[in-house]
């Protein structure tokens, strides 16, 4: 279960999810038509070895992303992957230069988007998360495409502040994502994250979040109560808060910025992917999933 100052590495905790979206993503890279290619993922996963390399060498047919609910986790990975990087793609093409990765985990944009020259990647997380990256892909000889700059530091401690010291200038357009971040964080973080990115962000900064609407907090719990008995290490209900601060397009709207909400099930349904069954727990999942992209004016 979470604790106020809970920490984790890549293995652990918080730090093991960053896995399974790698091993999801490396999956979706052999597909004869990916909608989104990571070629950093399939590394991570063999680095960390065990289950996630067995996951992406097949050689696990019981792992979880290989069961029905796996192949949908694997189609909801790659929908928000293109989304996000397509996002990056209009931040690039409007001349912004600083990006900030909130919980970066095992995100590669650094290394594989087409950065413009100049460009600054800041990189937001625990910091054995960011050693555990950064010794990977330093194995493979690979550099990255823009200026990657590690800010190791908790976001629920004073991380604008971390950023600044960085380098990072307010003044300045900006680009931020938090993807797969909300759902780890109490409705408080939540409302300090949102807010702490808005006072950074100059006129003519990007935006976008990944966000969950709660379920009914009688079924949470009986889900949380189920993952403790089960005792599986880093179950997913002990890790995250079912909460929500505010919907993302509502926050932001409200505090100058033009938000545009696209729930997860339409961006499946739009790429040609499966929509799952509501009532099975990978249509749960993605029924109750927005991604949300915005811009200040």
């Amino acid at each position: 279960m979470r604790t106020e100052n809970d920490n984790w590495d890549i293995t652990t905790s918080v730090g093991s999810t960053a896995l399974f979206v790698a091993a999801s993503r490396a999956l979706e890279a052999r597909k004869a038509d990916p909608l989104a290619v990571d070629k950093y993922a399939e590394a991570f996963c063999r680095a960390a070895g065990g289950e996630w390399a067995s996951a992406v060498e097949g050689a696990d047919p019981e792992h979880p992303l290989h069961s029905e609910f796996g192949e949908n986790f694997v189609n909801f990975q790659a929908v928000r992957t293109k989304y996000f990087d397509e996002y990056f793609t209009r931040a690039i093409d409007a001349g912004v230069t600083q990006i900030v990765l909130l919980a970066a985990g095992l995100d590669s944009r650094a290394y594989r988007l087409p950065w413009a020259d100049g460009t600054v990647v800041y990189e937001l997380d625990q910091p054995r998360v960011l050693e555990f990256k950064r010794e990977t892909i330093d194995l493979l000889g690979a550099a990255p495409t823009a200026e990657r700059r590690e800010v190791a530091v908790d976001l629920r401690d004073d991380w604008p502040r971390a950023l600044r010291e960085s380098g990072f200038d307010p003044s300045r357009p900006s680009a931020w994502i938090a993807e797969g971040l909300l759902i780890y964080l109490p409705a408080t973080a939540q409302e300090q994250l949102f807010a702490g990115i808005d006072a950074l962000a100059a006129p003519g900064s990007f935006v976008a979040v990944e966000e969950g609407a709660p379920m009914p907090e009688e079924a949470f719990q009986a889900k949380r109560a189920e993952a403790v008995s089960s005792g599986e290490e880093n179950a997913f209900f002990t890790l995250v808060y079912n909460q929500q601060h505010a919907p993302a397009e509502q926050w932001f709207g409200e505090h100058g910025w033009d938000a545009v909400p696209a729930p997860l099930n339409d961006l499946l349904d739009r790429a040609g992917r499966s929509v799952p069954g509501p009532d099975s727990d990978a249509g749960v999942m993605t029924g109750t999933i927005t991604l949300v992209a915005a811009t200040k004016r």
